[in-house]
């Protein structure tokens, strides 16, 4: 979801949008979603409220909007020309992504929120979720398309394994990663979908 177009005269700032959105995210990671406030956000970013309510309708809108972009250029990656180069890259983004110091914070919340909220679960599934996974959705039919993957792969179920096992270990458990898990968790990966690599 991009900012809002500025009315009028107003010309929206760069540095201005920069320091909002910096603002946004070290809200979320020390107050959460449910405390966050637009108050809270102008004054981190020492800006009026008019400089986020000139971008963004809503609170709502605005934490979808800093979290997506936050999110879903971290799921851009290179074409490598094989699907375990393409996978490694991919699983190391994801574990960048989750790890992150201050996005670590705001996941789990988010998720939370999202179970709490189902408004809000909607946005972060379309601004967040949806894009990510066509990242990986395009990973895995240039597999299909150079053979290293059978035709008839199950997409949903693919994505759905290339998120969870390192999502469950550390979102959920909080267990640390051994300095292989990604050279295993990628080979598993490869002989679930029956990779011919």
């Amino acid at each position: 979801m991009s900012p809002r177009k500025p009315t009028g005269a107003a010309v929206l700032q760069p540095e201005v949008t920069q320091a909002i959105t910096d603002a946004v995210l070290d809200e979320l990671a020390e107050q959460g979603y449910g405390r966050l406030s637009m108050e809270a956000v102008a004054k981190r970013a020492s800006v009026g409220k008019s400089a986020l309510y000139r971008r963004w309708s809503s609170k709502q809108e605005m934490v979808t909007a800093v979290v997506s972009e936050f999110s879903v250029a971290r799921a851009d990656v290179e074409d490598t020309g094989s699907l375990r180069g393409d996978l490694l890259l991919t699983l190391e983004a994801f574990h960048e992504w989750i790890t992150h110091p201050q996005f670590s914070r705001i996941f789990p919340d988010l998720v939370a929120e999202g179970a709490r909220t189902v408004e809000q679960a909607e946005r972060t599934r379309h601004a967040i979720g949806v894009p990510r996974r066509e990242r990986a959705e395009a990973m895995l039919r240039r597999a299909i398309a150079r053979g290293e993957l059978p035709g008839d792969t199950d997409l949903e179920m693919a994505m759905d394994l290339l998120a969870a096992p390192m999502y469950w270990r550390l979102v959920v458990r909080q267990a640390p990663l051994g300095p292989d898990y990604l050279d295993r968790l990628a080979d598993l990966f490869l002989r679930a979908l029956g990779a011919k690599v």
